[in-house]
């Protein structure tokens, strides 16, 4: 897909799942239920299908075999079955490393059909804003960037405003996953994309889980040369990886109410603490996130789209309250869930 139509969908605002590794119970691969669940987010109406990130399991890359066949796996699966119904699907790969290690996985997933890179810094704790943006430049000569700002508790590093105007400026970019889970930071993103004056060029897409209703349906007031207020295209979300169908929903419902400059109904308003309440349960925010990957595992496991919570760590599990938490949640917010449709797509899903 060239920039200039991934740029167009971008803008047009999706909703981007970052997906889970299916594994069984031994450990092993488990191709059945992967291509369940990327049947599962094209069906909800996903526009994106992002790969190799957080919620896949950054420890994947400790086995490079393996993850050069995931992402064939994955890749392959989303066009055979974006074909089948006639769907275009933004691939989106996760890049990590240094520079050496990320330019190798930017080509990788260019050579395995992937539309665009998710670019971590976490390895560049402690280093200047220069020395990042040099490798962020050298990765962008091997495929169009999708930046991150990744929260702290898992890994991700305080970033300026200035940096994020340098970055936006980088022609390459054509998006920002925003997620540092602050306020303050979150405008710092928006205000240096502002200023670079590229906000009709880079699309921004919110990562902030415990904060996607507001991050969608607020328009940032920017003093940017471009002179315009800024909005959040869409979501690019660890959150949006379960209950995908109410989550598409949602964005869809968001975006007419933006076109029509329709009031906000109080409703939506208490639905975005709903699904924040949900969201710290599922990430386990009581523990420091300490349990978010089994957290999902184990939503998509009782729908019947994992056969087991099992993660690359076999002693990565749920902390001690986490099981409960999801239980109240789930009990709580029936609104928020859509074991309807999954019960009525997922014997096909199933079916090789």
């Amino acid at each position: 897909m060239n920039m200039k139509e991934i740029r167009r969908l971008l803008f047009q605002g999706m909703a981007i799942p970052a997906i889970p590794l299916a594994l069984h119970e031994d450990g092993t691969f488990d191709p059945l239920h992967q291509r369940a669940l990327l049947r599962y987010y094209i069906d909800s109406g996903v526009g994106g299908i992002a790969a190799a990130v957080h919620t896949t399991q950054f420890e994947i890359r400790e086995r490079p075999d393996f993850f050069r066949d995931f992402l064939t796996f994955v890749s392959g699966e989303i066009s055979s079955y974006a074909a089948k119904k006639g769907r275009q699907i933004l691939k989106i790969g996760g890049v990590c490393g240094n520079t050496k290690a990320a330019v190798s996985e930017a080509g990788l997933l260019r050579e395995k059909g992937f539309d665009l890179g998710l670019l971590s810094l976490a390895t560049f704790k402690g280093k200047s804003p220069d020395s990042i943006l040099e490798h962020c430049r050298k990765v962008a000569k091997e495929i169009p960037l999708f930046g991150f700002y990744l929260q702290p508790a898992v890994g991700g590093i305080p970033l300026s405003r200035d940096f994020w105007k340098d970055f936006a400026s980088i022609p390459n970019v054509l998006g920002i996953k925003v997620a540092p889970f602050n306020r303050y930071k979150t405008l710092d993103v928006v205000q240096g994309v502002s200023e670079a004056g590229r906000g009709h060029e880079v699309a921004l897409y919110t990562g902030n889980d415990d904060s996607i209703i507001f991050d969608l349906l607020s328009s940032y007031p920017c003093s940017g040369e471009e002179g315009r207020a800024l909005r959040f295209s869409g979501g690019l979300l660890g959150h949006w990886c379960v209950w995908t169908s109410k989550a598409v929903e949602l964005l869809e419902e968001i975006k007419k109410l933006r076109a029509k400059g329709s009031d906000i109904p109080f409703e939506l308003l208490e639905r975005a603490q709903k699904i924040t309440d949900a969201n710290a349960a599922i990430f386990d925010a009581q523990n420091d996130f300490a349990g978010v990957i089994p957290g999902v595992h184990e939503i998509l496991r009782r729908q019947g789209l994992l056969e087991s919570r099992r993660c690359l760590d076999p002693s990565l599990e749920l902390s001690p309250s986490q099981m409960g938490e999801i239980e109240r949640v789930i009990g709580a917010y029936p609104e928020l869930q859509d074991d309807a449709f999954i019960s009525l797509h997922i014997d096909q899903w199933l079916t090789n």
